[in-house]
C-alpha cells in the first residue's frame, strides 16, 4: 500500500455522518446545570445581613462617633 491510498482510508474511516449538533448539546446541558447551581448559592446569601440586625445595630451605636469622622479624606 502506497502512503496515498493509507490515507484515502485513513480519511474515509475518520468520515462522520452524525449530526455534531446533537452530540455537543450536553455541553450546554452540563453548563445550564453549574450555571443553575452557583445561581442558587449566590440566592443562599440574600438577606444576610438583617438576619443578624441586633448585632450590627448594636455595632452602630457602640461606634457611633468613629461613623461620624470616617469617609473620605478624614
Amino acid at each position: 500500500m502506497t502512503i496515498a491510498s493509507l490515507l484515502v482510508l485513513a480519511a474515509e474511516e475518520t468520515e462522520h455522518t452524525g449530526n455534531v449538533a446533537l452530540e455537543t448539546v450536553i455541553w450546554g446541558i452540563v453548563a445550564l446545570a453549574v450555571f443553575g447551581a452557583l445561581a442558587l448559592v449566590t440566592l443562599s446569601y440574600r438577606n444576610v445581613s438583617n438576619r443578624h440586625s441586633n448585632k450590627a445595630d448594636a455595632y452602630a451605636a457602640a461606634h457611633a462617633n468613629d461613623a461620624q469622622q470616617a469617609g473620605h479624606g478624614h
